[in-house]
């Protein structure tokens, strides 16, 4: 899998995708990450990304011209699956995303910066529009990287136990049961002795139910779509 990603601040991205699974799975050429400028295609003198929107009003745009040719430069050497923008006016981000997500090939991932883009590059050059939340970032390069997290750990390899990522919560649209390390007693505070019966069958009928009532306390909107599938 190959994943570009836009940017006109790649010093933010630096450092997220050195790291733990992202860099286990670089190292094993599971995934191909790269981090392009989106000033050095731009045919300004002065490499500017920005401009003021025809309507008015506060804060600079995104211009058109070299998200295009940034763009077009990457279609040139591949196709891609799927062209990104993150917004915080997108549909939002959820785990169904990410497991579909990380069945594609080529990847192109656009972050938002300023007011947002040139409503041109929407029209016309992206596939869709991801928002990680309600709530408005400076930059999506956080956005960005969340999302490549969580797609990338989905690639079978990315994770010695590949099952972990499939048990994950948001999978079936629970959230995780608790979990329990040793000691079995701390301090006075106990593990759930089902947990401690061996008895594999209730184990998981127990973690099931733990699941089903915590969505149901933490995330009802999550519950509904679960009973319904």
């Amino acid at each position: 899998m190959r994943i570009d990603i836009l940017t006109v601040v790649p010093e933010l991205l630096e450092s997220p995708f050195k790291h733990s699974i992202l860099k286990r799975a670089q190292k094993k050429g599971l995934v191909e990450i790269h981090v392009h400028n989106i000033r050095d295609f731009s045919t300004d003198k002065h490499r500017k990304t920005d401009d003021y929107a025809f309507s008015g009003g506060a804060g600079m745009v995104m211009t058109i011209q070299p998200i295009e040719a940034a763009i077009e430069h990457l279609k040139t050497q591949r196709e891609y699956d799927e062209i990104i923008y993150t917004s915080p006016d997108g549909e939002v981000y959820n785990q169904q995303t990410a497991n579909k997500l990380s069945l594609k090939k080529n990847i192109i991932i656009l972050c938002g910066h300023y007011k947002g883009v040139d409503q041109r590059v929407r029209d016309h050059l992206v596939t869709r529009e991801i928002s990680i939340g309600d709530y408005v970032l400076t930059g999506g390069e956080m956005a960005a990287a969340v999302m490549v997290d969580s797609i990338v750990r989905l690639i079978p390899g990315a994770i010695s136990d590949e099952t972990s990522a499939l048990t994950d919560s948001f999978q079936d649209n629970l959230l995780s049961p608790p979990v329990y390390t040793r000691p079995a007693d701390y301090k006075g505070w106990k593990v759930p002795e089902i947990l401690l019966s061996g008895n594999d069958k209730q184990v998981n009928d127990w973690k099931e139910k733990q699941a089903y009532e915590r969505t149901k306390q933490l995330r009802p909107d999550l519950l509904e779509k679960h009973d319904r599938e």
